[in-house]
């Protein structure tokens, strides 16, 4: 069984992805935390975190119907 190469540029360009999204994350949080101090680094990435899980929380409940409209 050979592996073609669309799969290896599939997990090349994947590759790639996670790598810029990686640089990006980690470029944001030394930022804030060159910005704000350990203390405000935290409460940026705790608030963004925050913001992620409630969007996610309001999006299941309406999937499965708890939340009207």
């Amino acid at each position: 069984m050979e592996l073609g190469a669309r799969f290896w540029f599939g997990v090349l360009g994947i590759s790639i992805g996670v790598a810029i999204a990686a640089y990006l994350i980690f470029a944001l949080i030394g930022r804030a935390w060159y910005a704000w101090g350990l203390f405000g680094m935290l409460l940026f990435v705790g608030a963004i975190l925050v913001a992620v899980g409630w969007i996610y929380d309001r999006r299941e409940a309406r999937r499965r119907g708890g939340i009207p409209t």
